[in-house]
């Protein structure tokens, strides 16, 4: 597939306003968007590969609870900390998580990096996790790219056909970059998130009432 063009001036301007317009009336109240702490941050974002928020909430509070610091993680037995990441399942996050937080330790005195190349060298944290450090904790214009964000910027800027033929996640993570606003990061890219989770959804999505319906190629192509 050829390169994606980033979208113009005038076209990101479009798309900004109207999703974070969007965010303000029906953004999510969650419990890790009242911290800045990198290390909250990261605890949500392991929990949340592959899982359902509603999952995710009562579980977050109570790992917390038992876990506050990387000091308090990283000292204790892999095995309670699996013990302690019930129900959530696919307990390999359980460990990665307990790595992380012994190498930070070890490594960074218990302080996550604020740069993507040093995040990216601690086992177990990929592209999408450091950018979510880099936006939502360090407040840096990183970009991110999810299932929910692919679904959105591919159906807007793309078109369905040419997002089924995509492969590969370098052309999305492109035309991701190309889109983050300066300065306004950690809004975009909740908002981002939030409009695939529940308006641009996978299945039933909302494109009678939905903000980007006049320009996105998505709905011009189905003819709605």
């Amino acid at each position: 597939m050829a390169a994606v063009t980033s979208p113009d001036l005038r076209a990101r301007r479009r798309f900004h306003r109207r999703l974070l317009a969007w965010y303000a009336r029906h953004g999510r109240d969650l419990p890790w968007r009242r911290t800045r702490d990198p290390y909250r941050i990261l605890v949500s974002e392991i929990m949340l590969q592959q899982t359902q928020v509603d999952r995710v909430i009562p579980k977050y509070r109570e790992f917390l609870g038992r876990y506050p610091t990387f000091q308090q993680l990283a000292d204790a037995r892999l095995p309670d900390v699996t013990r302690a990441w019930y129900p959530l399942g696919y307990y390999r996050r359980a460990k990665h998580l307990h790595g992380i937080a012994r190498e930070t330790v070890a490594r960074y005195g218990g302080r996550l990096p604020d740069e993507g190349a040093e995040l990216l060298r601690l086992g177990g944290i990929g592209r999408y996790t450091a950018g979510a450090i880099l936006a939502f904790a360090h407040r840096k214009d990183a970009a991110l790219v999810d299932t929910n964000v692919r679904r959105v910027l591919g159906r807007v800027f793309l078109g369905a056909r040419r997002l089924a033929r995509l492969r590969g996640e370098r052309t999305m993570w492109d035309l991701a970059e190309s889109l983050v606003p300066a300065g306004r990061a950690y809004d975009y890219n909740q908002a981002l998130m939030d409009f695939g989770a529940t308006w641009c959804t996978a299945r039933k999505p909302k494109c009678p009432r939905c903000p980007m319906k006049t320009f996105c190629r998505s709905y011009d192509r189905a003819g709605a």
